[in-house]
């Protein structure tokens, strides 16, 4: 039988969920049911969310009141989306997991009876709870359990009662209490309680002990100092009295906390018929939470969060985590508030000579503008009232959980303990996905720090190390990125490099940061705030040194904007990577110097440019082996002797790099020194072979092809050639006939005398000499050598080519000969007689 009824209508906004959950509350608290009333705004909250969110229609919400229980109807006017019912033998209609479907698991769960039913315009969801069946003159009862499920106790329980007054001072101390702290009554009385309890503190609030026994009633962890100086666990229920003459005091039941089963407040669970409770999940938190899954920490925190402020009809939660150290809570989880703003905020955790590490306690704060700064995160933002309880892990502070709501005055201590209750369920699985998280954050930052190592060792490039120090920080690490680089101890920082997610703006970013001054240079290790870009920039930025060989070598600076903060993980993380990217730029800076020192001693080491020579052609083509350089083993030069007399000269030292480059140097000036003396080729070879002897062990053996170059007034050239131990230069003649034209004689370097000789030979018009190294001549692919026959037949073709194009020519067979780069130094020497033309 209906004895009563409430309706109401509510747009399709997101506010309405927030007010259908006021409108059931209000209705069934003031229908007597109190007992069910958290259970029916729970499921309406889910239900009033399909409709106003997901199916976009107005919620209709109709209460009907019976004899024993209430019935509630929410109704959308979307028939068309159907629910997803389960049938015999089918999958079940939701999963935990999921977000979708958990209306119906709260409904199949809470509910003593629920359905579904559809018209021609609109869809009702409705379910029944019935009014739990109790004694007469019980308050609450728990389900029948077995024996061996009982929680354990000693022989002789002891219950520890004291009364306080309106002082905060014993005013009574049974014998109970005697025995469990070892004060006598007499020792008692009189005393502050706070004297004696060893009392923590809420983090992100100042409340006190005083502040929590004018609370109506309070229950949970705190600690007792005994005679013996030992603070003794217990669990506690504290009861605000009036005594016969209407003064206030404190009823105080205490007993050991590990006996907290005793006076701890039974968890709710749905009406059973006296045997065990039903096989269905029957933690309502747990349902209400869901099941996410064991990595989804910030899942878990958001869901729990918005499931907080549905159970205590709240504006606003918040959820904080305690950092590695435990020594501040840091914003994790935020709804009702802007939570991009508060993300990731750290508020410390106090500490006194009351603080006791194994409990926490929780607040309620009745109107938040009497009182500023209570819960800072709460600050400029309209919230009223709020409740704050810990979480907590085996006696850890692992958390925070609040709720809070723009009217003033709007919770007591029951909503605490509900809130308390919940927290205590959802404790260890957050701390269980916490722990999860910080494992992955340290593998992730191992990987990160092991591809950043190898990046940064894989280049030697000043401008490209620059490149990918801020790659690797945006959007890993930071929004934005700045490096700035000091060149010497005596220069400014100079922005080197600027990088933000957002290309668009690097330019912006860049004006912005070139009007303010840069940070100023600090050897101190680790991450500072540089409160000049506050204004100028926006948001939060922080500036890490690059340290590298005991000295400043630039600051990376990281940045992101207003509404987040940096994590202390992130900060260290970068931290490491500033460590390894200082070091990387520092020897990018090394190399460079040193290649440039070294290409300016190379260029040094090669002829300035070839003479032009009347009537002759020259072409040199010249490639050293190995990175950075431009001189090695191989050398060649063309020169001026005396007027109408040219040297030209190609040489191939012992081996590569700089050692061979010494006496390459060596080799080049004694040549043009000696042949500008007026001596012959035999003789200028002979006195260069004494000099590399006198060096020593530092000598290396050297081929060499020197000669001397006579241009003719008929067009043609007279040549002397001395072939010391070099590949033997070939004549290509226009009929394509391809002839060494010298012979070979002792390389230099090796014995004290040598018997040389000079050769001489006349090209004619149309005839081509080419000199190479032996790089040319010994170009291997696996077993196959080009060798000499290889070059012949590749001049053989370059009949009617210029100089230039017979180079080219033969460099082109070379490198494609095989697939492997040179591994050794290649030069080409080419001279050509033009042909005369008929009329000339």
């Amino acid at each position: 039988m209906i004895t009563a009824r409430a309706a109401a209508s509510f747009d399709p906004l997101g506010r309405s969920v927030a007010a259908a959950r006021a409108f059931v509350r209000d209705t069934l608290q003031g229908w007597g049911f109190s007992d069910i009333v958290d259970d029916a705004v729970v499921l309406t909250s889910e239900l009033v969310t399909n409709a106003v969110v997901h199916a976009g229609t107005r919620a209709e919400v109709l209460c009907l009141r019976t004899e024993d229980g209430v019935r509630v109807e929410v109704a959308d006017r979307y028939p068309e989306r159907e629910l997803p019912l389960q049938h015999p033998g089918e999958r079940p209609y939701a999963d935990p997991d999921r977000e979708s479907g958990r209306g119906l698991m709260l409904c199949a769960a809470l509910a003593t009876r629920w359905g579904v039913e559809y018209t021609a315009t609109h869809k009702h969801v409705w379910f029944r709870l019935d009014m739990p069946d109790r004694p007469v003159g019980t308050r609450s009862a728990g389900p029948l359990v077995p024996d061996q499920l009982l929680p354990l106790a000693d022989s002789r329980v002891r219950v520890a009662v004291l009364q306080v007054d309106a002082s905060d001072t014993v005013s009574a101390w049974n014998e109970d209490a005697e025995i469990i702290f070892g004060h006598p009554a007499d020792k008692a009385v009189g005393r502050p309680l706070a004297e004696l309890a060893a009392w923590p503190q809420t983090p992100g609030t100042g409340t006190g002990i005083a502040e929590a026994l004018r609370l109506s009633r309070w229950e949970g962890s705190y600690g007792i100092r005994g005679a013996d100086g030992r603070v003794i666990p217990v669990y506690a229920s504290h009861l605000r009295v009036r005594d016969a003459h209407g003064e206030p005091s404190i009823v105080c039941l205490l007993v050991h906390d590990d006996e907290r089963a005793l006076l701890q407040t039974p968890a709710r669970v749905p009406a059973t018929d006296g045997h065990l409770a039903d096989p269905r999940p029957a933690d309502p938190f747990q349902i209400f939470i869901g099941s996410p899954a064991p990595d989804d920490l910030e899942g878990l925190l958001q869901r729990t969060v918005e499931r907080a402020r549905d159970l205590l009809d709240a504006d606003s939660a918040f959820l904080l985590l305690a950092t590695d150290d435990e020594t501040e809570l840091e914003v994790r989880a935020t709804t009702g508030l802007p939570s991009t703003r508060q993300r990731f905020a750290r508020v410390p955790i106090e500490a006194g000579t009351n603080r006791y590490g194994s409990a926490r306690m929780p607040a309620v704060h009745d109107d938040l503008a009497a009182v500023p700064g209570a819960v800072p995160l709460l600050e400029a933002t309209g919230m009223r009232s709020a409740i704050t309880v810990p979480l907590k892990v085996e006696g850890r502070l692992t958390g925070s959980l609040g709720v809070a709501t723009e009217a003033p005055g709007r919770y007591s201590n029951d909503e605490a303990l509900r809130l308390q209750f919940a927290a205590d369920r959802i404790a260890l699985a957050v701390e269980s996905a916490r722990l999860g998280e910080l494992e992955r954050l340290r593998r992730g930052s191992l990987s990160f720090l092991v591809e950043a190592s190898d990046l940064l060792a894989g280049t030697l490039d000043r401008d490209q190390t620059l490149a990918l120090m801020a790659q690797m920080t945006v959007p890993t690490l930071a929004t934005w990125c700045a490096v700035y680089t000091i060149a010497d101890p005596a220069s400014d920082p100079y922005l080197s490099y600027v990088l933000h997610e957002d290309e668009e703006r690097i330019d912006g970013l860049k004006a912005l940061l070139a009007k303010v001054s840069p940070p100023e240079p600090v050897r101190e290790a680790g991450a500072r705030p540089w409160p000049a870009t506050t204004l100028a920039v926006g948001g939060e930025t922080v500036v890490l040194p690059l340290l590298a060989r005991n000295r400043v070598i630039g600051m990376l600076t990281l940045g992101k904007p207003s509404e987040e903060h940096f994590r202390q993980e992130i900060l260290e993380l970068a931290e490491d990577l500033s460590r390894r990217a200082a070091l990387a730029l520092d020897n990018a800076r090394l190399y460079s110097e040193r290649t440039a020192i070294s290409r300016s001693l190379q260029r040094s080491l090669l002829p300035p440019g070839s003479p032009a020579i009347p009537g002759i052609e020259v072409e040199v083509i010249y490639r050293a082996a190995g990175e950075g350089n431009e001189v090695g083993g191989d050398f060649y030069d063309v020169f001026p002797i005396r007027p109408g007399v040219y040297g030209f000269a190609i040489g191939d030292v012992c081996g590569t790099g700089p050692e061979a480059a010494a006496v390459t140097g060596l080799a080049r000036h004694a040549l043009r020194l000696l042949a500008r003396e007026g001596l012959g080729g035999p003789a200028v070879l002979e006195r260069l072979n004494a000099a590399i002897l006198d060096e020593g062990d530092r000598s290396r053996f050297l081929t060499l092809l020197y000669g001397e170059l006579h241009p003719q007034p008929d067009g043609s050239a007279h040549m002397k050639v001395v072939c010391a131990g070099h590949p033997l230069p070939l004549r290509l003649r226009p009929n394509g006939e391809v002839t060494p034209a010298a012979d070979p004689q002792p390389l230099l370097g090796v014995l004290d005398d040598l018997d040389l000789y000079e050769q001489t030979l006349t090209l004619d018009p149309g005839d081509v000499l080419l000199c190479v190294t032996d790089g040319i001549t010994e170009r291997r692919e696996g077993t196959r050598m080009l060798g000499d026959d290889g070059l012949t037949e590749v001049l053989s073709t370059c009949t009617g080519l210029t100089a230039g194009a017979v180079a080219s020519r033969v460099l082109r067979a070379v490198e494609r000969f095989a697939a492997e780069p040179a591994s050794d130094d290649m030069a080409i020497l080419t001279f050509r007689i033009p042909e005369q033309r008929h009329g000339d």
